[in-house]
Order: C-alpha cells, then sequence, then structure tokens
C-alpha cells in the first residue's frame, strides 16, 4: 500500500460511505474532499466535513499509517494545525495537532472495495514490462482513449509553452527574439539544439535584424558563430563568409557560441552546415517572420512560410570544399512539421493566452492533421493497441510516456482510473 493510492481513493471517494466513523467513534459525513496540494503541506485543501453534525472547514492529511504523522513531523509544523481529518490506511496510534489536541482519524482499510485493491495490484504488478498497462491497453474504450489523448496533447503544448514564458521575461517580451531562439534551437533537432541554442544566446536579436537583409551576411553570421569558419580552408565561398564574419564579428563586438555543433551520425541534410543555411534563408526571405506565423491559420499557409532552401553553394555540398551531386537543400515537409509542433504550436498557444483567446482547438485540429512522429515510443505503443496517425496522437503518446508510465503514476492517468474502476 502506498499514499499515491490513497490519495486516489479519497481524491475520488472510491470507498464506502455509508455511516462513515472515524476511529474514535464520531460520525463523519464527506461535504467537499477539497483541492488536491501537490505542493509543500497537507495533501487536501479547503476540505469540508460534518463530524456529529458539527460542520468543519480545513485541510485533510493521508498516510498509511497514523504514526506516519509523527514520522513526518507534521506535529511541529504549522502548517498542519488546521487539519480536520487524517485519513489513514491502517490506524496504529493517536495523532495531536502542535496544541496537543486530538485529530479525527478516517481508516480506510475495510471501507474500499476488493476488486478496487485487485485492480490496483494487478496493475503494479510487474516491474518487467514496458509499462504497467500494457497487457489491458488494447481494451481501453477508444472515447475514453482519445479524450485522453487529447488532453495530454495540451498538456505538452503547456509544457513547451513554459519554455516560451521563461524566455520572454529574459527578453523583455521580444517575441520576434523568442521565436529566433526557438527556431535555432529546432533547426538543431536533438543532436544540436543546444549548440544551435547557444548561438541565439551569443547574438542580440538586433544583430540578427540588422544582418537579415542581406543573404551573405545572415549565412555568415550564423555559421560564424556556430564557429565552422574559424578554420583555413581554400574554398571560395568559405573565404567569402569568413571574410564577412570578421567584419561582423568587429562590428557588432560579438563572441562566438559556447557549443560548438556536430556532425558525427548525422546525415548529409542534418548537418549543422545546411541546417544553419536554411534558418538564415528563412530569415533574409520573412523580414516579418513572427507576424506571418501568427497570422497563419492552416498547414498551407505554414508549408508556404516554411518553403526555403540552403543558398545556392549548398546544392552541390554539404560541407566546404567537398562536392557532391547537385541537389537543392530545401527544408523537408516532415522538417517543417517537426518545427510546427516543437515551435510554431507553442509559441502561439503563449501569445494567444496572453490576448486572451482560446485557440487550444485550432492548434489541436492543426496537429490532427499533420502526420505522427516515427520514434520507437510510438512504435512500441502501436504494438499494443491501434493509434491514429497524427501528430496529436504521437505528441500525446510521449507525454503519457515520459510523464506518466516512466513514473508509476497511474493513479493519475485516465487509462489507469478506467483499469482501476473495472
Amino acid at each position: 500500500m502506498n499514499e499515491d493510492f490513497l490519495h486516489y481513493a479519497w481524491k475520488f471517494q472510491k470507498f464506502s460511505r455509508r455511516e462513515l466513523i472515524t476511529v474514535s467513534g464520531q460520525l463523519l459525513r464527506i461535504q467537499k474532499v477539497g483541492t488536491h496540494n501537490f505542493n509543500a503541506g497537507p495533501d487536501f485543501l479547503c476540505s469540508q466535513i460534518v463530524l456529529n453534525n458539527q460542520v468543519w472547514a480545513g485541510n485533510v492529511e493521508i498516510h498509511v499509517q497514523s504514526s506516519h504523522w509523527y514520522t513526518h513531523r507534521h506535529e511541529t509544523d504549522v502548517q498542519y494545525d488546521n487539519v480536520i481529518l487524517h485519513v489513514v490506511w491502517e490506524h496504529d496510534m493517536e495523532v495531536r495537532r502542535s496544541d496537543e489536541s486530538i485529530i479525527p482519524t478516517l481508516a480506510l482499510k475495510d471501507l474500499i472495495d476488493r476488486q478496487i485493491l485487485i485492480n490496483y495490484r494487478k496493475l503494479f504488478a510487474s516491474k518487467q514490462r514496458w509499462i504497467n498497462c500494457e497487457n489491458d491497453l488494447n481494451g481501453i474504450d477508444p472515447f475514453v482513449m482519445n479524450r485522453w489523448l487529447h488532453r495530454l496533447f495540451i498538456e505538452r503544448v503547456e509544457e513547451k509553452a513554459a519554455l516560451v514564458v521563461s524566455r520572454l521575461e529574459r527578453s523583455q517580451n521580444n517575441w520576434e527574439a523568442v521565436l529566433f531562439q526557438l527556431l535555432c534551437k529546432n533547426f538543431g533537432l536533438k543532436v544540436n539544439g543546444s549548440s544551435f541554442l547557444s548561438i541565439a544566446d551569443s547574438l542580440p536579436y538586433k544583430v540578427v535584424r540588422n544582418c537579415a537583409h542581406k543573404e551573405k551576411e545572415m549565412e555568415a553570421l550564423l555559421l560564424g558563430q556556430a564557429s565552422l569558419l574559424s578554420e583555413d580552408k581554400s574554398d571560395p565561398y568559405y573565404l567569402q563568409l569568413q571574410e564577412v564574419y570578421v567584419f561582423l564579428k568587429n562590428k557588432f563586438k560579438i563572441e562566438e557560441a559556447s557549443v560548438i555543433p556536430k556532425f558525427f551520425r548525422l546525415r548529409p541534410p542534418n548537418f549543422p552546415t545546411i541546417r544553419l543555411s536554411q534558418l538564415a534563408m528563412l530569415l533574409v526571405q520573412h523580414k516579418n517572420l513572427f507576424s506571418e506565423i501568427i497570422s497563419a491559420k492552416n498547414l498551407k499557409d505554414y508549408y508556404q512560410i516554411f518553403n526555403v532552401a540552403a543558398s545556392a553553394y549548398w546544392e552541390r555540398h554539404y560541407n566546404f570544399g567537398v562536392t557532391s551531386a547537385k541537389s537543392p537543400k530545401k527544408l523537408s515537409k516532415r522538417f517543417v512539421e517537426l518545427l510546427l509542433i516543437n515551435t510554431v504550436i507553442p509559441i502561439k498557444y503563449c501569445y494567444a493566452k496572453v490576448q486572451g483567446l482560446a485557440i487550444s482547438e485550432e492548434l489541436i485540429e492543426m496537429a490532427m492533421t499533420m502526420r505522427a512522429e516515427d520514434n520507437t515510443v510510438v512504435k512500441q505503443f502501436r504494438t499494443l493497441k491501434e493509434f491514429e496517425n497524427s501528430a496529436l496522437s504521437s505528441q500525446a503518446l510521449l507525454q503519457l510516456k515520459n510523464r506518466y508510465c516512466d513514473l508509476n503514476r497511474c493513479l493519475h492517468c485516465e487509462v489507469g482510473n478506467h483499469l482501476l474502476k473495472r
């Protein structure tokens, strides 16, 4: 038995409530279970109960055993002085507040339905499974699953939006600067995300705007900040960019970024040379990029905005001085969709929130029209149950695995709750 299950049982009243009696014999009626508190202090706040016809308002604390009240030193903490009910699995001793007054206690051991306990123990029976409910997931009602995936998608968007908020605070609410920072991070993908973000952090945004009027200046600025123009090479285009970068570096008194990007184990289209050139061309071709993104209403609009390619030199190169077969280095549709998921949706969500607008449904619809990402988590979920091939589904499944399954938070999960109720 653990406290997490007891929190679940109290929150959703998964016990017999007929003629409830405290361990000291008081008649108990629950009017409000209270608000689940995930921070320091009692477990449920603003609860309301009736003891022997006397109404009490305050907080509820939950433990496996009554004696844990003293194990956790609550008797010396004033935050627990207004606890009106101590809910435990097993009562093993009387507990008191700091003023020595006795706290009424409700023991749940004999009140919780046996089937719920069986389902609970079955759910957490094996630690060898990929996820706890893998044997039962396929039987979950599609309506329950889809509703939960929609909530998980918004939860994941909110997590990504937290980065936007923190970046806004650092940049005095400069939305264009934050968009540039997120684009840098996400053009680098997982391997070079931190490196590309360090490029953004090394540049005052006014320098970026200043250079966005000329392709060669913008490309030289990003490649130079990434320390990709610091060697001696005989390639003519490399030497041109190097000369431009030295001029910009001296003019704006800037220092190179701290994290050098990697080429190792990357497919050539993801080489930092290609991605930074593509980003440079995007910034040059769309001087009002933030406004365009906020104004865009559908996928067609976004695909048009991100319809850019690396500069002409890269049609025959992936790295400086090494010739390859000619091919335009355009942003692929799949890469654009990753930018939409990780950059556009979070920043639009935040901007709408600041403006007092509700666009969750618009973002959900947008995510539903994009293909799912191809990763090991999504593939493994699809061996257990059929899911729609959409970005909403794949993003929600990533949130489910990372924030619930891996942390054994089944009691906070819609699937886990559904299985316990069977």
